[in-house]
């Protein structure tokens, strides 16, 4: 083997770690928050879990970044220990599918059928639609379809790259000296694991293992415990995630380490036990790209089956080795940062927060409203209790929204980053205006002041429809419905001319010294804020809306929709029939 083999060895493995690296990074780009819907179906059954974790594996091509998500999720109190055991004995079965792909490479024989399942026919098409869709594609989801493709052509030709260079030390006894060390269990674990910590991904280490065996070099007996440790290589990833994260967290890291490690215990002491007896006469042979994709499904699914019944054992392992602190309670931290490497899953973790946030601004304006009809101290203190945690929610979202932009993300996610960020701020201005009427119902409160029959009578009508206009903001952001967006905008108008009337009668009773010029300045600053209320309502809505039709120009379309729309007018009408106020009585 000379330098030109050796350079040619190292590009292909280059090539085929970016491959992998770049299509299952596109994968879990498309794939974005759905898994995290995909995860959240979950329930307590251990094998709905199994199979669960087999698929989002399968799907982004990596049992590592699945169990860095469940640390994420147990971290953010989203899923319990116990629900992601099942996952990760899924997810190590899912991960055999990337060594069934590449044993493609091995196909053998003159039909055409099996020369057009060869990656070296196959993988110049994939790579030609995958630039055409990159180059071509106006919509992300189509270019990083590209993406995929191109990852995986690239994949398959630094693999066969890598099985060009080795082929000519297939009469190397050198070469087969060294993997015959290997064939000793305990040196083979090592070296699997090690080559898997390095590159922190077993399905490239199977990869390469695959590459460099179609020299016909490496034996079974060399192969077996190399894959068994590539095996437990692979949760040096998770458990690196695990640093900082609560100690249930860590739990799954551990639970992935020892499911691994027991696994590959039983396996090579029932494996060498049965060889003692019957004795394998087929580990001196040759092993082949197929037969390590075999392999290692075979080591998958028997551990998985093993262990499966034991769940509960491995929780009370993983307890056992990480115990909780008896004088400290660890709080959950909703907004992990691990979910930053998979963008699509944070935003929709961003839009969980976001809706609590806009939950808790809804009730604390409702809770302000009470105050002015009735003050209530518990209420008082709630509301700025509120508040504070309003404004770290926007705090702490803001932030790692930011940091969420500078990911890669498709166009749609890109567009719901920048509604997020303009929601948290209306949401947080919205429970400010909850502290301003609560400082409103203060002041009455210390002057001992109240208005008259009329003025309050007419506030009512207000309060309803702030409090509607409200609720229907939040139900429409919390379900994603725009359908119930377009209804803000036309009750928001109808505010605005509730506050312009009351206003207008308040100076009128003002003129007919039927009211005091401190209750005046008190009944403005009210309307002042409710209204102010209602327009982060309609800003939000609006957002919304535009988000949908692919365009953020706010301003634009709540100039158009309140001149031109049917449906808007027609809304209009409606609420302007609904919220009506009182007779104002003339004297």
């Amino acid at each position: 083997m000379d330098i030109f083999s050796v350079i040619s060895l190292v590009g292909g493995l280059a090539l085929f770690l970016f491959g992998m690296k770049y299509m299952g990074e596109k994968l879990e780009k498309l794939a974005g928050g759905r898994l995290e819907k995909i995860f959240e179906s979950l329930t307590s059954n251990r094998f709905k879990g199994l199979a669960l974790g087999a698929f989002v594996t399968a799907i982004i091509q990596s049992s590592s970044a699945t169990t860095v998500m469940l640390v994420g999720f147990v971290n953010s109190g989203l899923m319990k220990l116990s629900q992601a055991i099942s996952v990760i004995m899924g997810a190590n079965i899912g991960t055999t599918v990337t060594s069934w792909l590449l044993s493609l490479v091995g196909l053998e024989g003159d039909s055409i059928f099996i020369k057009l399942l060869k990656p070296t026919s196959f993988s110049p098409i994939l790579a030609l639609i995958g630039v055409i869709l990159i180059m071509a594609g106006k919509s992300g989801k189509k270019r990083d379809v590209g993406g995929i493709l191109v990852g995986f052509a690239v994949l398959m030709y630094g693999m066969n790259a890598m099985s060009n260079a080795v082929a000519p030390l297939e009469n190397d006894p050198q070469f087969r000296e060294i993997f015959t060390l290997f064939s000793n269990p305990i040196l083979g674990v090592l070296a699997g694991a090690a080559l898997t910590a390095i590159i922190q991904s077993s399905s490239a280490s199977v990869g390469i293992l695959q590459a460099l065996s179609d020299n016909g070099q490496i034996t079974f007996g060399s192969a077996v415990p190399i894959i068994l440790g590539q095996n437990i290589g692979t949760c040096v990833t998770a458990l690196i995630s695990g640093i900082g994260a609560n100690k249930n967290a860590k739990r799954v890291a551990v639970v992935h380490l020892y499911f691994n490690v027991i696994g590959t215990v039983l396996f090579l002491c029932g494996f060498y036990a049965l060889d003692a007896i019957i004795e394998f006469t087929f580990l001196e042979d040759s092993v082949n790209a197929f037969n390590i994709a075999i392999i290692h499904t075979i080591f998958n699914v028997v551990t998985t089956l093993l262990l499966i019944p034991f769940t509960n054992l491995l929780e009370k392992l993983a307890l056992a080795t990480i115990r909780d602190d008896s004088d400290k309670e660890e709080k959950n931290k909703l907004l992990d940062e691990r979910f930053l490497t998979t963008p699509g899953l944070a935003l929709e973790h961003c839009r969980s927060v976001t809706v609590k946030m806009a939950e808790m601004s809804r009730d604390t304006i409702a809770m302000a409203i009470d105050n002015l009809n009735k003050y209530d101290e518990s209420n008082a203190q709630q509301i700025i209790v509120n508040e504070n945690i309003i404004d770290k929610y926007e705090d702490k979202l803001g932030t790692y929204l930011v940091k969420l932009s500078a990911r890669s993300m498709t166009a749609e996610d890109t567009h719901s980053v920048s509604c997020l960020l303009h929601a948290i701020g209306d949401f947080e201005r919205i429970s400010d205006h909850a502290v301003n009427l609560l400082d409103t119902a203060n002041e009455i409160k210390e002057k001992n002041i109240s208005f008259s029959d009329g003025a309050k009578a007419e506030l009512a009508t207000m309060y309803t429809a702030v409090r509607d206009i409200l609720v229907l903001t939040v139900e429409a952001f919390e379900s994603d419905n725009i359908h119930l967006a377009e209804k803000v905008e036309p009750l928001e108008e109808v505010i605005d001319h509730l506050r312009a009337e009351l206003k207008n009668r308040h100076i009128r009773r003002l003129q007919r010294s039927e009211c005091t010029i401190e209750l005046g300045f008190i009944f403005s600053d009210i309307l002042t804020d409710l209204e102010r209320v209602s327009d982060h309502c309609s800003n939000i809505a609006a957002c919304m809306i535009q988000l949908h039709n692919d365009t953020l120009n706010t301003h634009k379309y709540l100039n158009t929709v309140r001149s031109t729309d049917e449906y808007f007018q027609k809304k209009y009408k409606t609420n302007s029939e609904k919220y009506v106020l009182p007779p104002f009585e003339i004297k």
